[in-house]
């Protein structure tokens, strides 16, 4: 006698098709989700993290203002973290300062922070890819 079919996630009997393995769209999801979830847990952390700091400096940010000084055991208590950030530069002095998105923050004296905000467009995915479909192709060699 055949054995019977069971759906992959909940293993309630299968009804229908021969090569059907799973029972609903939920199932289907569920087992589908499962797998991806150990691929780009690294990557998703991160981003995690980079989105909570985005977010506090955002709450600490004055309304219309463009810089700000916040204590660094303010930030800390708040749960950002200094390690991670999306990209840095060095000014003229070599000071460097790090970007969380489109906060910037360097350290300044007693454990402060002078936090800038920047004010410049971002270019849509859009627009940006017009743009390259415009330039002309390089033989790199």
């Amino acid at each position: 006698m055949p054995e019977a079919r069971v759906c992959l996630v909940c293993r309630r009997p299968l009804k229908g098709r021969a090569d059907k393995k799973f029972c609903d769209d939920h199932c289907r999801n569920a087992f589908n989700n499962q797998l991806k979830s150990g691929k780009n847990l690294y990557v998703r952390y991160i981003n995690k993290v980079l989105k909570r700091n985005r977010r506090v400096l955002e709450a600490l940010c004055p309304p219309n203002k463009k810089q700000f000084k916040v204590s660094k055991e303010r930030l800390m208590r708040l749960g950002f973290s200094l390690e991670f950030f999306t990209h840095s530069e060095t000014d003229a002095n070599g000071e460097i300062c790090r970007y969380c998105y489109e906060f910037g923050y360097v350290s300044i004296e007693d454990d402060q922070f002078l936090v800038t905000k920047r004010r410049e467009e971002l270019r849509t995915p859009a627009s940006a890819r017009d743009d390259w479909m415009q330039e002309p192709l390089k033989d790199h060699k």
